[in-house]
């Protein structure tokens, strides 16, 4: 058991830093080739954080544990709300400001309660993960028609912002995201032996640890990402972070591991892990939008509501491998 977890830590360790090299050079590139900060804010940042889930998640498929795709990509949804958001606002009260947030977290409930009805029948077949790639290929057009038209949204601000602080030449841009790939499909093979090894010795279910172990360690470069960006007060990139991956996992990663391997889904990943993140996205977009006047904000206390039921959830997660249930 000790090398497998030392091939998780590994792993994990590396698929940060490679991501983080991934993103900043796919962010830099996107700018020398002329793509407005809006856009890049939108797809290159937000949905590039979320480049390890779907490499672990495409690998974990491919070599027969569709189960530890799926639980990797809806742990890290959790993950994302409930550790990163509430962290976040436990630091610093996060304002939202941009519109472009405003539209997306809609979109996000939508497509999370769409999700349930895949669960349903206890199997993602290729062809629901298909329509869920050409779902994700539709807003992914959708959102660079609107950032065509749109100027002046704080979170291109944010975004030119973060591009000031890591200036690159296009070739060095080109050269970190090759090599930020490399080593993510590097790392992400290290991190899945690692874990199915230790799903084994424990006797529970890789889906377990996909919704643990995995999904945590995957969701530390939106982590990184999202501290670096409120040491510089862009409040609206960190919320925009979140809410990208968090669409791009139920969309993009859960699709392609579907596509490549059917996904079964017993019946307690919709009532335990499907129906808190639903809980959970609610509990954001009211937040972050607001009510009754008030303006869109994630105080201190929200923070530590979210923060307490990501740390709850992972409590009885971590009491399934102990007691190899699961």
């Amino acid at each position: 058991m000790i090398v497998p977890a030392m091939a998780v830590l590994a792993g994990l360790v590396l698929l940060v830093w490679s991501a983080e090299r991934f993103v900043d050079g796919a962010a830099a590139t996107s700018a020398r080739l002329g793509l407005s900060p809006l856009l890049i804010g939108m797809l290159v940042i937000g949905f590039g954080t979320s480049a390890p889930e779907l490499v672990v998640s495409a690998l974990a498929a491919s070599q027969g544990n569709p189960g530890l795709a799926l639980g990797n990509a809806y742990g890290s949804n959790i993950a994302n709300i409930g550790l990163i958001l509430g962290l976040v606002a436990l630091i610093s009260p996060l304002a939202v400001h941009s519109g472009v947030v405003r539209r997306e977290l809609p979109v996000l409930g939508a497509v999370t309660l769409g999700s349930a009805a895949l669960l349903w029948g206890g199997v993602i077949e290729r062809w629901e993960g298909a329509l869920l790639l050409g779902l994700l290929a539709a807003f992914i057009g959708y959102s660079i028609f609107l950032g065509l038209r749109e100027s002046g949204d704080l979170l291109g601000s944010d975004t030119e912002e973060r591009l000031e602080t890591h200036p690159m030449s296009l070739k060095a841009g080109l050269v970190w995201t090759g090599v930020g790939l490399v080593l993510l499909v590097i790392s992400s093979r290290v991190l899945v032996w690692g874990a199915v090894a230790i799903a084994q010795g424990f006797g529970v279910s890789d889906l377990v640890i996909g919704l643990t172990v995995v999904a945590v360690g995957t969701s530390l470069p939106e982590l990184a990402s999202s501290i670096s960006a409120l040491r510089r007060g862009e409040h609206d990139l960190v919320l925009g972070n979140v809410v990208g991956s968090n669409l791009f996992n139920t969309l993009g990663v859960v699709g392609l591991a579907a596509v490549i391997a059917p996904i079964q889904a017993g019946g307690e990943v919709l009532l335990r892990d499907w129906s808190l993140m639903m809980v959970m996205t609610v509990i954001l977009a009211v937040f972050a939008m607001g009510w009754r006047g008030r303006a869109g904000r994630i105080n201190r206390v929200e923070g530590a509501v979210l923060l307490a039921m990501f740390l709850g959830y992972t409590a009885y997660m971590i009491s399934l491998v102990v007691r190899g249930g699961g």
